[in-house]
């Protein structure tokens, strides 16, 4: 005979819990102020010939244009040297989580438009737009952005609830989810997966190693990223991002969100 106590105390226990799940998009989510995202530039000009934040960048993501900072959110670490280094607070980061891009030149801030991730064409959105299935593949990676790619699929993020699901073959998947750097060892894999995905496929790069290379940005066993041998469809920036932020970029490429950031 099943004991009557335990059972309640699983009950009791869900109902104090409450609602695990985020209502993202609906909403604007809680984000820590100490999150790193997007990098903004203040009004503040810069000082002659000051060169501080472009020689603390550990990737050479920042160079400066006409006396102004310019970021290439594809080399960048997140990392709070910039800010630090900077003498008149020109450039810092907020803890704006809306990141991905549809492609490489988008990710870049210098004082204008940041434009975010489109939605793919109709014709292939009419395919996947219900129902995505993706074939996560480790590039080299650290296991940080594939950490964070894992955490979708908990209860607080429910990554299902959308049609959203990683597949264990290429073969039943729609597309690519990719981290890391693309080492030598995994180019042939990487490409052979990709290949083994039926068209149309959709490609995703996730985190700085995915996009270019990250820290390890040309080594000689390293290319670059994913975008020198495959095409991508969407660009996740961050080292590595949150959750929010590949969420919010996989939901912009089915048309899940179209407002602007």
């Amino acid at each position: 005979m099943i004991s009557e106590v335990p059972v309640l105390n699983v009950l009791l226990a869900r109902w104090h819990q409450g609602h695990r799940t985020i209502a993202y998009p609906k909403g604007t989510p809680v984000l820590p102020d100490r999150l790193r995202g997007r990098p903004v530039l203040g009004p503040s000009p810069c000082p002659a010939d000051c060169q501080a934040c472009v020689e603390v960048c550990p990737t050479d993501a920042i160079e400066l244009k006409n006396g102004r900072p310019r970021i290439d959110l594809n080399r960048c670490l997140f990392c709070p040297e910039c800010e630090r280094a900077c003498p008149k607070a020109t450039l810092r980061f907020t803890p704006e989580h809306r990141l991905a891009a549809s492609s490489r030149d988008a990710l870049v801030v210098d004082g204008g438009e940041y434009i975010l991730a489109k939605t793919l064409d109709r014709k292939i959105r009419r395919i996947y737009g219900r129902s995505l299935k993706l074939r996560q593949v480790s590039a080299g990676g650290c296991n940080a952005c594939e950490a964070d790619v894992n955490v979708l699929t908990t209860v607080v993020f429910d990554l299902g609830r959308f049609g959203i699901q990683f597949v264990a073959s290429p073969r039943h998947a729609d597309g690519l989810l990719i981290t890391g750097p693309v080492t030598e060892n995994m180019r042939l894999a990487l490409i052979k997966t990709y290949e083994a995905v039926p068209p149309p496929r959709v490609v995703i790069a996730v985190g700085a190693c995915a996009l270019s290379g990250g820290p390890f940005r040309d080594h000689p066993e390293v290319h670059n990223g994913a975008g020198g041998l495959l095409p991508i469809d969407l660009y996740i920036p961050g080292c590595p991002p949150h959750p929010l932020t590949i969420l919010d970029g996989m939901l912009r490429l089915l048309g899940r969100i179209e407002k602007d950031g």
